[in-house]
């Protein structure tokens, strides 16, 4: 099963299943637990999920083995976060209420979003961190939606850099992003990658990619005598690109196709990773626009 380095020696599945959103954040339990029967590895959860829980207890109540399971949890905050960050002698006592929940310490924590961290106090926040990790209370750290900024701030003098940044990534992103990225290629921090499926569940149309990714479906089904559908497609192109996968459901039958996928040996041709990447760097579309799109300059691209 395939997995990618972390800059710390760890290494972290190339698929995760998601409880943040829909039906996967109400039944994390159930859906949690098919996500593992169904030979998934990895679960991306956060505080503000409010299911930390929950997770710990489907891993509980399945047949594998705390050790063959990766966790992702994350310091979100209040609700209201920009408004409400957490205080910095609160960080402590934030992190150990994960633990709690979780019942486990998790093989990475990261910051949910850069306005976690008081304003102007996000290099004492990864400081943190950086102390809880040394004391063994926190494994692999990492961070998520940190736009260049951001990044500069905690890399500035680091003892630990992060081992990942856990981003909004699908073809319609990469314009904007690419400041992100050569941070990422500079530093060895692995892009994570949520929202993947959006240029196909989100986008008005699906684009100029809709039809190219339903192409390359139709090559890979021939291919491997499998169903392969377009959201595989987009998936695998993010594992062409070293990018770990973190999508939400809780609908059974698309739980068990994603570990379908992550246990498959299916692949793109270079040719086919090439033409989604020139063709999504046309167009930019995000779903989630509240903390990447502030402070950093778009593209100048049209959404369709």
């Amino acid at each position: 099963m395939a997995s990618f380095q972390l800059s710390d020696g760890t290494s972290i599945p190339w698929v995760a299943w998601g409880n943040g959103t829909g039906q996967a954040k109400k039944d994390a339990i159930e859906s949690g637990k098919l996500a593992l029967e169904s030979g998934l590895r990895h679960i991306d959860t956060a505080q503000l999920y409010d299911n930390e829980k929950e997770t710990g207890i489907a891993i509980e109540k399945d047949s594998v083995s705390r050790g063959e399971v990766y966790v992702t949890s994350k310091i979100s905050g209040l609700q209201s976060q920009e408004e409400n960050p957490v205080p910095l002698d609160e960080i402590r006592r934030s992190v150990q209420g994960s633990l709690d929940r979780l019942g486990f310490v998790p093989d990475l924590y990261l910051i949910h979003n850069p306005f976690v961290a008081p304003p102007g106090q996000l290099k004492a926040f990864w400081k943190v961190l950086e102390e809880l990790k040394d004391e063994g209370k926190l494994k692999s750290i990492g961070v998520s939606n940190f736009r260049p900024q951001d990044l500069k701030a905690v890399l500035h003098g680091a003892k630990h850099k992060p081992v990942v940044n856990q981003l909004e990534y699908h073809p319609y992103t990469l314009a904007h992003l690419e400041p992100v990225l050569e941070t990422h290629a500079k530093h060895n921090i692995l892009t994570t990658s949520y929202g993947p499926l959006t240029p196909l569940l989100r986008h008005p149309t699906g684009g100029p990619l809709k039809p190219i990714l339903h192409r390359i479906a139709s090559r890979l089904t021939k291919k491997y005598g499998e169903d392969i559908d377009a959201a595989a497609v987009l998936l695998l192109w993010l594992k062409a690109r070293q990018v770990a996968a973190i999508t939400a459901s809780g609908n059974p039958d698309r739980i068990k196709n994603l570990a379908k996928i992550f246990k498959s040996n299916w692949e793109l041709d270079p040719e086919e990773v090439e033409e989604i990447t020139t063709v999504g760097k046309t167009i930019h579309f995000r779903f989630y626009t509240v903390h990447m799109e502030k402070d950093f300059p778009l593209p100048s691209l049209p959404r369709e």
